[in-house]
């Protein structure tokens, strides 16, 4: 007769080595999301007329202009210069981030939405 309940072949300490392991690898990613906020990435933009600093939390922390960028004939240029600077080091910090989740979850891009 068969048993009912319960996992064949033991699986119930399989299955709480598999929720210690989910446990682990969530404190080790809350640990690299710590370290990815203190980060700071750096992005040019017109040959380096416009520096932008972003931090791992993806918030500008500084904007640098180089005096030769700044035309009051042609602002237009000068946003689209700090625009594309922005955006490049967002970019280097969604990199960043992915790369540092990658190196903890081996490439398999999270456990199928729960929340790891």
């Amino acid at each position: 007769m068969a048993k009912r309940g319960g996992f064949p072949g033991g699986m119930p300490g399989n299955m709480n080595n598999l929720m210690k392991q989910a446990q682990k690898m969530q404190k080790q990613m809350e640990e690299a999301q710590k370290q990815l906020e203190e980060q700071v990435v750096e992005a040019a933009a017109g040959g380096g007329a416009v520096n932008v600093k972003v931090s791992g939390k993806k918030e500008v922390l500084e904007v640098k202009l180089s005096e030769e960028v700044v035309d009051p004939d042609d602002i237009e240029m000068l946003e689209d210069l700090i625009v594309a600077a922005t955006n490049e080091a967002l970019r280097k910090v969604d990199e960043l981030s992915q790369s540092s989740m990658a190196k903890l979850t081996g490439g398999l891009g999270g456990f199928g939405g729960l929340g790891f």
